[in-house]
């Protein structure tokens, strides 16, 4: 009995000893680690969209809540670029464009619902010198075609599949964010900026309108720039892609209106959000993160920053576009109030927002769209 307790001090002391030898991010972690709270970034995040929009919502607020925390459905952007016959056995599959199936008043029928109440997406714009708010007939690309498979259909859309040249056929993405290149009004020969471009999706929208006579797309994060530059030569044919036609870059978006002023018809500004849908749903690089809260903090006045960096960058009579990916009033009509402040106050800048009513009306049977916007989420610019 005796030597089996030595035997057992001694085997003990080695596994103690052997422990120590071993990393601490290696090692195994005693039972009060499993029971320890734990301050989840989507959890806090939760815990903030329950004490903010429940008050700013209302009653609106425990339906939004179930949408943001369902699972995703993708829209499909077709790429008119493409030569492939995607299209015709997307639409084989039951799958419809609800954008040419706007006007159909069964359209309803037939199309997923999308909008603030499932991807949290908010959309603004505004034009200068005009200091009351005017209602101006949409203009829609008949060039932009996103699909949709039917309400309640939880089909997933597979891969896309690259043509003869290598060109993939559609690009998945929430369908909401078409919304904000629809409600842009890019025309023939028009010069776009898109200021927060990454990772693309809009920046594919709007060449798919095969209007714009040159696009800018710029995003302040170089890697982020990378997978901008990789998607768009996975869709766009290269005479498309020379420096003539399209420009890619990696500024600081705050300043271009250092870099470039009064050059531009349309200015799309898809500013850097909390992403409501992505903060509730991935705990990895979620801006609820307890080391992230300075930056989540500054997050309206970096929005300011750019918004009127926009503007300025805007050409007298062009428009600009606010959006983002948040129901915050802070980060959305604060943000487009302050900015419209700043442009007059410290540029002589005069704007006009202009109202989106009509893009409500033509996408109702698609979209859930809040109620009582003061600004209608839409800005343009005028000198």
């Amino acid at each position: 009995m005796a030597l089996f307790l030595g035997i057992s001090r001694v085997l003990f002391r080695s596994v103690k000893d052997l422990r120590l030898l071993t990393a601490k991010r290696h090692r195994v972690k005693g039972k009060w680690a499993t029971t320890r709270p734990k301050h989840l970034p989507t959890r806090l995040a939760l815990q903030h969209f329950d004490a903010t929009y429940s008050v700013q919502l209302g009653q609106l607020w425990p339906s939004v809540r179930v949408a943001l925390l369902s699972e995703r459905k993708y829209g499909a952007l077709f790429n008119n670029f493409s030569n492939n016959q995607d299209l015709e056995k997307l639409q084989a599959q039951g799958c419809r464009d609800f954008i040419s199936n706007r006007d159909d008043p069964t359209s309803s029928e037939h199309i997923s619902e999308f909008g603030a109440e499932e991807d949290s997406s908010s959309v603004s714009t505004v034009s200068s010198h005009v200091d009351s708010q005017q209602q101006s007939p949409l203009w829609l690309s008949p060039n932009i075609k996103c699909l949709v498979f039917p309400r309640g259909d939880i089909t997933r859309f597979k891969p896309a599949r690259p043509d003869k040249f290598s060109l993939l056929s559609y690009y998945l993405m929430d369908a909401a964010s078409v919304l904000p290149c629809l409600a842009l009004g890019v025309q023939k020969n028009h010069t776009v900026l898109d200021l927060c471009a990454a990772p693309g999706g809009k920046a594919l929208a709007l060449l798919q309108t095969q209007s714009v006579r040159f696009l800018c797309v710029n995003d302040s994060s170089v890697s982020r720039t990378s997978r901008l530059k990789r998607v768009l030569h996975s869709y766009i044919p290269k005479p498309l892609l020379t420096d003539d036609k399209l420009r890619i870059t990696s500024f600081d978006g705050t300043m271009w209106g250092e870099i470039e002023r009064n050059s531009f018809d349309r200015v799309l500004v898809d500013v850097p959000c909390t992403t409501d849908r992505h903060s509730l749903m991935e705990d990895d690089n979620n801006i609820f993160s307890r080391s992230r809260v300075g930056e989540r903090r500054s997050l309206p006045q970096l929005q300011v920053e750019l918004l009127l960096a926009g503007i300025i960058a805007a050409c007298p009579g062009g428009e600009i576009l606010y959006s983002t990916c948040t129901l915050s009033l802070n980060q959305n009509q604060g943000v487009v109030e302050q900015a419209i402040q700043l442009a007059e106050e410290n540029h002589g800048i005069q704007l006009q927002v202009v109202s989106l009513r009509p893009l409500v009306q033509k996408f109702r049977n698609t979209f859930h769209f809040a109620p009582d916007l003061h600004l209608d989420e839409s800005t343009s610019h005028c000198r």
